[in-house]
């Protein structure tokens, strides 16, 4: 059986805060707001990979509400959310995400990201894709306000 999950996040840009994306710290003025590092492609992946699952979402398993996710990183949280897949009989057979930020851009740190995904969830970094794109000044993202990521995986039963 095979099973298609996808993801979304987006969070504010503040200052004062680090920007990671797809575990990469990008040199930036402004990093994302959130609980956690808020790094919203690695969000989108993980409610990518645990609705593909059936289970529940990135907000019921890791939520905003407990201390013990303040600031954690979320290669940990994807590592973890790897895990959760695993014990439910799942394994993933391909991830295509999309970063959309009007600023800084991101090509240079794609391939970076795409590593850190693939070891987070142990898989070859063949199959994990990461895009980047602005949002041609429309909205949020567009107006540098906020940065979003969208997230499709497919799974199949191991």
């Amino acid at each position: 059986m095979i099973r298609v999950g996808q993801g979304w996040d987006s969070h504010c840009l503040a200052e004062g805060r680090a920007l990671r994306l797809g575990g990469v710290m990008i040199a930036f003025d402004r990093g994302l707001l959130g609980h956690s590092d808020a790094d919203v492609l690695l969000h989108a992946v993980i409610d990518a990979l645990l609705g593909a699952a059936g289970l529940p979402d990135i907000g019921s398993q890791f939520p905003d509400t407990d201390p013990a996710y303040a600031e954690i990183s979320s290669l940990t949280l994807l590592e973890r959310a790897g895990a959760a897949l695993a014990a439910a009989g799942w394994q993933v057979v391909n991830i295509d995400s999309t970063v959309v930020a009007q600023q800084p851009r991101l090509t240079p740190y794609l391939d970076r990201m795409r590593a850190n995904i693939a070891a987070a969830l142990a898989v070859p970094m063949a199959q994990v894709s990461v895009k980047a794109k602005t949002a041609e000044g429309l909205g949020p993202a567009g107006q540098g306000r906020s940065m979003e990521a969208m997230a499709v995986v497919l799974v199949e039963q191991g």
